[in-house]
């Protein structure tokens, strides 16, 4: 279904007034939003149904790694009442239940054709709108895009050399089949020990008859903690709700029960650091990102965190050639995504687990019976690819979204994403981006950055038709202060110097771009909130001309 006319907005002659691609976190939130403001929505999934990250992650293990309680919607109070969650940490078929529930609750799916992606966007600047084309042959119009595609939401597909021999069945962790797998009593491989690989070798181990898990690098894995949810935190939360939300939009990572250290490592004896690291150990999750506050800056103090995790896996580890391979020495701890899991580093006490160190002895080929490495066979009725994502700009570049001189966003990126608060890029008219390259995005609790993106973008819109305005861009000077200010936030991470999914480098002379915005989300809503106050400062609209010799925009508290 088309669906209605935007008359309301006459200005502009188009189909719908915003179409959403996406109906994961954002696009649900974005299309309620939207809506409730009288616009016309037409909403874009691929998927079969809503849920996006967790629609399509759905293997053995998979959960979140940030506290239920806050990583959920905080648009309605009556919404966070009804909902009960089961675990701190909920786990994917709770996390699909509850996205659905919302989009029941608030009508939402109806706004959206699923199992149709958007395949063509091009700007038609005498019209102000975009003519749309998606993937089941549909063509219509919008006044705005707004991309709630997510930051990984396009998979790295296996590459291996006789993948298309083997006998077996192959799956990707990004993309589980629904129905489940059959693991019972299989001999299984698992490629990969990112952050789905950690999650799901515990629970494959279980039912595996024979487990192998080939590794490449050794990472940092850390206890969730994970247990039932005290009734009485959900209660508190419900006690001043106001409040509650006044905080996670506040915090750094807008989670603000996470347990986070006010000292510097030099502040502290080492018995102090002992029991600091300790105690953040048995808190579990991301609290030991944030033992000291120097650990992310300091090599010295970030020694200390890694060389203690380090000697965790020697104690749970039995086998000490096995624990030597699973001791992480590659990179800082926290200058990549720090594993959380239940249970990860005692799988590897058991009799049907095999560890593989596949920089010692590569994969050589895929075999029709399993993986054949140049010292050995592994024999596989089941493959499990667990290899990451295209993060950031990976679905961004799929839709094909042209401008009015037939670029597409990245074209003007190859030095690194350029945006304005992550939102808009320069060049690309009513064109958002939701968490996007320059925002906190994977830094910060993706319901909340996704909330409060998706209100930025409904009051912009709002504003422009409040006063008659069609068309709307950042300014080149505002996009280039923003860019600067969060390379300068970032400057100081020993993250920025650790080659990860975050961090581009321009292959030339080495520079390097940190691509989340890392001045903590709290800091974040502050700026947006500046810019919306001022009328949106930093956009130009209708076209006006930047001015002549314009300055950066100064950030607030850069």
């Amino acid at each position: 279904m088309m669906g209605e006319a935007s008359h309301s907005h006459g200005r502009v002659n188009a189909d719908c007034d915003v179409v959403v691609v996406g109906a994961g976190l954002g696009g649900v939130y974005a299309t309620y939003r939207l809506r409730e403001q009288g616009l016309s929505v037409r909403g874009l999934e691929g998927a079969g149904g809503v849920g996006g990250v967790w629609y399509h992650n759905r293997y053995p293990g998979a959960r979140v790694d940030v506290e239920s309680l806050y990583y959920c919607y905080y648009f309605s109070e009556a919404l966070f009442r009804e909902w009960r969650w089961s675990e701190r940490y909920a786990a994917q078929p709770e996390l699909l239940a509850y996205i659905e529930h919302v989009a029941d609750r608030f009508d939402i799916k109806r706004h959206f054709t699923f199992n149709s992606w958007l395949t063509h966007a091009q700007w038609d600047p005498a019209e102000n709108h975009y003519r749309i084309l998606t993937s089941s042959g549909e063509q219509f119009t919008a006044r705005f895009i707004v991309m709630a595609t997510g930051n990984l939401s396009r998979a790295r597909k296996p590459d291996f050399p006789g993948l298309d021999d083997f006998r077996g069945q192959w799956v990707q962790t990004s993309h589980w089949p629904d129905p489940p797998v059959a693991i019972e009593g299989k001999r299984i491989g698992v490629i990969g020990t990112g952050a789905s690989g950690v999650q799901a070798v515990p629970l494959l181990a279980e039912k595996a008859s024979q487990l192998h898990v080939f590794q490449r690098t050794a990472n940092y894995v850390v206890p969730a903690q994970n247990r039932p949810i005290d009734e009485a935190e959900h209660q508190a939360i419900c006690d001043d709700f106001e409040a509650a939300r006044a905080r996670v939009f506040a915090c750094p990572q807008a989670s603000p029960r996470l347990l986070r250290g006010a000292r510097a490592t030099t502040e502290m004896s080492a018995a102090e650091q002992q029991a600091q690291l300790e105690r953040h150990w048995a808190y579990g999750g991301h609290a030991m990102n944030t033992v000291f506050t120097d650990q992310g800056i300091d090599a010295a103090a970030n020694a200390i965190v890694a060389e203690f995790v380090r000697d965790k896996i020697r104690h749970i580890v039995k086998n000490p050639e096995t624990a030597r391979m699973l001791l992480p020495h590659a990179y800082p701890i926290g200058s990549r995504r720090l594993g959380v899991g239940t249970d990860y580093y005692e799988t590897f006490n058991r009799d049907n687990v095999t560890l593989v160190d596949i920089k010692r002895d590569p994969i050589v080929r895929i075999t029709p019976e399993g993986i054949q490495t140049g010292q050995g066979h592994y024999d596989c009725d089941l493959i499990v690819f667990a290899l990451g994502f295209h993060a950031f700009t990976g679905a961004i570049d799929v839709a094909n979204i042209r401008n009015a001189e037939g670029l597409q966003p990245s074209d003007g990126w190859m030095r690194g994403p350029q945006t304005f608060l992550g939102l808009m890029t320069a060049g690309f008219p009513n064109l958002f981006l939701v968490t996007g390259p320059g925002s906190p995005s994977v830094l910060a609790n993706m319901f909340s950055a996704n909330e409060q993106h998706a209100d930025f973008i409904a009051a912009c819109i709002a504003h422009m038709d409040a006063n008659g305005l069609k068309r709307i861009e950042p300014s080149r000077a505002a996009q280039a202060g923003w860019t600067a200010h969060v390379s300068d936030v970032a400057r100081a991470l020993l993250r920025l110097k650790v080659d990860n999914y975050m961090v581009h480098v321009n292959a030339d002379d080495g520079s390097r771009q940190f691509i989340p915005y890392v001045g903590g989300f709290g800091r974040y809503v502050a700026h947006c909130d500046g810019v919306r106050g001022r009328d949106f400062e930093g956009f130009l609209f209708d076209g006006e001309r930047e001015a002549t010799g314009a300055q950066p925009m100064q950030q607030a508290g850069a």
